[in-house]
C-alpha cells in the first residue's frame, strides 16, 4: 500500500509544480484538483488504460481458455478476462487492480507457441495477479504516462514557440521537459526487477515445467521489437519488454536481464539452488 501512496502523491506534487508554473495559486488549485481525477480514475479504471492502450479485444481463442482455467484452478484465483493484442510479436501482460477486476492479454503471436510454452507464459501473468503486483504495476503506467505526456507538451511548446514567450517561460517549459526522466524514474522505483524473478518461479512452481517458460522467454527475447506499439510508460508491463532499445523506452526499463531468467529456471529445472535474494534486484 505504501507504494500506492507513493505514487498518488509524486503526482499531485508533480501537477501542483506544474500549475504554480504556469498560473500560480490559481494554476496549483487547478492542478490539484485535475491530480486527484486523475489518481481517482487512475485506481478505479488502471486496467482498461492498459487495455484501451494496445488496442485489445476479447478473446475467443479455446486454447488459450483451456490453458488459464487449468491455471486459476491451480492457483486459487477467479479466472481474469481474456485479451488479444492483433501484433505478430508473441509477448503477453496482465493488469488489474486485484485477483477480482484482472486480466490478461496476449498478442496473436503468442499463441503460436507450444501448449507448454504458452502455459509457462501464462502461468508467469497469473503469478503477477496472485502477488497483487499488477495494481502497483499499472497505476505506474498510468501515471508515469500521464507526466511523460505533459513533458512532451512542454517540449513541443518549447520548440515551436516557447522561446517567443521570454525568459521565464522558458525556464519554465524547461523544468516541465525534466519529467519525462522523472516518470521513468518514477516506474523504476515503484516496480522492482525482483516481482519478476518471483512471477518466473511461481510460474515454475504452477506448471512444474520452467524449461517451457525458459524457452518461451528465448522465443518472446528473440522476435522483433518494432511491431507492438505502445507507451513507453507501459513497457514493464510486459513479460519482455517489447520496445526498441532507443534511449526513450530505454528509460523506462524495469525488466532483469533475459539471460539471468533464464538461467534461473535452468537451475530450478536442474534442481540447483538459485542465487541469494540480494542478486534479485
Amino acid at each position: 500500500m505504501f507504494g500506492i501512496f507513493a505514487l498518488f502523491a509524486t503526482l499531485i506534487l508533480i501537477f501542483l509544480a506544474v500549475g504554480w508554473a504556469i498560473a500560480g495559486s490559481a494554476g496549483a488549485l487547478i492542478a490539484l484538483v485535475l491530480a486527484i481525477i486523475i489518481n481517482f480514475i487512475a485506481y478505479w479504471n488502471s486496467d482498461k488504460f492498459a487495455i484501451s492502450a494496445y488496442r485489445a479485444v476479447p478473446a475467443n481463442d479455446p486454447r488459450l481458455a483451456k490453458a488459464v482455467d487449468k491455471l486459476v484452478r491451480e492457483s486459487k484465483i477467479p479466472r481474469p478476462k481474456l485479451y488479444i493484442v492483433k501484433s505478430p510479436v508473441p509477448n503477453a501482460f496482465a493488469t488489474g487492480r486485484n485477483p477480482q477486476h484482472s486480466a490478461i492479454a496476449v498478442t496473436e503471436g503468442l499463441l503460436k507457441l507450444t501448449d507448454d510454452e504458452l502455459e509457462g507464459v501464462l502461468a508467469h501473468e497469473i503469478a503477477h495477479i496472485r502477488n497483487r503486483d499488477t495494481l502497483v504495476s499499472v497505476l505506474a503506467a498510468t501515471i508515469a504516462g500521464t507526466i511523460s505526456y505533459i513533458a512532451m507538451l512542454a517540449y513541443y511548446n518549447l520548440v515551436l514557440g516557447g522561446r517567443r514567450e521570454g525568459g521565464n517561460q522558458v525556464l519554465y517549459l524547461f523544468l516541465m521537459i525534466i519529467f519525462a526522466p522523472l516518470a521513468a524514474l518514477l516506474v523504476k522505483l515503484a516496480i522492482s526487477r525482483s516481482r519478476e524473478y518471483s512471477a518466473d518461479r511461481s510460474a515454475a512452481g504452477m506448471t512444474k515445467k520452467p524449461e517451457a517458460l525458459a524457452s518461451a522467454l528465448r522465443k518472446i527475447s528473440s522476435a522483433p521489437k518494432s511491431q507492438i506499439q505502445g507507451p513507453a510508460a507501459t513497457s514493464h508491463l510486459w513479460i519482455v519488454n517489447p520496445f526498441k532499445g532507443d534511449w526513450f523506452h530505454q528509460m523506462f526499463s524495469t525488466h532483469p536481464p533475459i539471460e539471468r531468467r533464464i538461467e534461473r529456471l535452468e537451475r530450478i529445472h536442474s534442481g540447483e539452488p538459485e542465487p541469494p535474494p540480494e542478486d534479485e534486484d
